[in-house]
């Protein structure tokens, strides 16, 4: 093993200490530091900028595909790859690292980043008494140790094709989503016919709200049932929710206003992060602020789930609020939809429904391919466990 400073092996750059003005639609990115996790960029949630404001943020060093985004604060020590095809800026409390040693294997400098030891070295060293941030003098001397370089990409071979398989499989979701949307679109909207009614939105669901059991009660809490709360809907949205971090008693939901929905349930946020909205892979239960949405009196899970992706916009613009937007039972009466016959709604259910267990067995594999990752990562950081390689 070999030691360096970070400063060594990489040009780090810290990024403009102001917000860059965002727009509504621009090729061009501000990556913040919720947009970075885990080894990976949120590309779909960063902010879109302006082509001017992109190139003013660049001038200090343009972010290239291989190079690393590391969190400076809120999530200290989060590290980020920069994928080809994207144009990125960085966002504030980021720093942009370019690897430029060549006894350094880009992608295993960014494996080591995102090993848990690492990411706990980094926290350890923040500080700050309300937000803990990193400063550019601690990162810059950073000490890492690093095999010999083929030892170096035999294990970034090895976590990059896992990565590679969960990537493909996001995709592959992706676009499953994509077709049933467009088969919705044209079952209902394109082809919809004129002897269709048009009524509340309360016509074809049934709406139920959440509670949360006492957290004074222990009783109440770490059982056997999933509890979902706003920000658990908001990270898993348009997608299935395999768990959660915190779970409820039966007695805990016996004993609040808590409620349990089934397999393929809809919850949509009401309030902060408004109109975000999940499938759920298994019976939950929920928090208030939010709402279970069912199909009226059938097993339409598919449906209500793609009528609900196609109305959300006009539920978050009638959201209300002085302080914070809010939708109520009263913005999804208001709402008025087409109401095709149920027949109709059966029909498109069992074209939709291979498309949908598809994705959810592709989140199953995704989730037991991250555990396997996060598993073997900090052992062959450790040298624990050892690949083979060509010396």
């Amino acid at each position: 093993m070999t030691d360096y400073l970070l400063s060594e092996i990489a040009e780090i750059v810290d990024c403009e200490h102001k917000t860059a003005p965002k727009v509504e639609v621009s090729e061009y990115l501000s990556v913040r530091t919720t947009d970075i996790s885990n080894g990976r960029l949120n590309y779909e949630n960063a902010n879109r900028v302006s082509e001017k404001i992109y190139f003013e943020w660049i001038k200090r060093a343009t972010p290239e595909p291989g190079d690393i985004i590391l969190a400076r604060e809120a999530p200290v020590g989060e590290a980020g790859w920069i994928d080809t095809g994207y144009k990125v800026c960085l966002g504030q409390r980021t720093v942009l690292i370019k690897i430029h040693h060549n006894e350094v294997y880009k992608k295993f400098a960014l494996y080591y980043l995102v090993n848990p030891e690492t990411k706990y070295d980094l926290q350890s060293r923040s500080t700050g008494s309300v937000v803990a941030h990193l400063n550019m003098k601690d990162i810059r001397a950073f000490e890492i140790s690093l095999p010999p370089l083929p030892e170096q990409k035999a294990i970034a071979s090895v976590l990059s094709s896992l990565d590679d398989k969960i990537d493909l499989l996001h995709r592959q979701n992706k676009t499953l989503e994509a077709m049933a949307e467009t088969l919705f679109r044209q079952w209902f909207v394109e082809e919809a016919r004129d002897d269709w009614e048009e009524g509340s939105l309360f016509g074809i669901i049934d709406l139920l709200g959440g509670g949360t059991p006492k957290t004074s009660i222990p009783e109440y809490w770490d059982g056997s049932i999933p509890w979902l709360s706003g920000g658990d809907i908001a990270s898993n949205h348009k997608s299935f929710v395999q768990d959660t971090p915190k779970h409820i008693t039966e007695k805990g939901l016996c004993n609040s206003s808590a409620k349990l929905l089934p397999k393929y349930a809809t919850v949509i946020s009401a309030r902060g992060t408004v109109g975000k909205y999940c499938m759920l892979s298994q019976p939950m239960a929920f928090s208030q602020s939010n709402y279970g949405i069912l199909p009226k009196n059938s097993e339409n899970y598919f449906f209500t789930y793609l009528l609900i992706n196609h109305v959300v916009e006009e539920l978050q613009s009638s959201a209300y609020g002085s302080v914070f937007d809010t939708i109520t039972t009263a913005t999804f009466k208001e709402l008025e939809v087409l109401l095709p016959p149920m027949e109709e709604i059966f029909q498109f259910e069992n074209s939709v429904s291979s498309f949908f267990e598809k994705m959810l067995l592709n989140n199953t594999q995704i989730r037991t391919l991250e555990k396997l990752r996060d598993t073997l990562l900090p052992k062959l950081m450790s040298g624990e466990v050892r690949v083979k390689y060509e010396h």
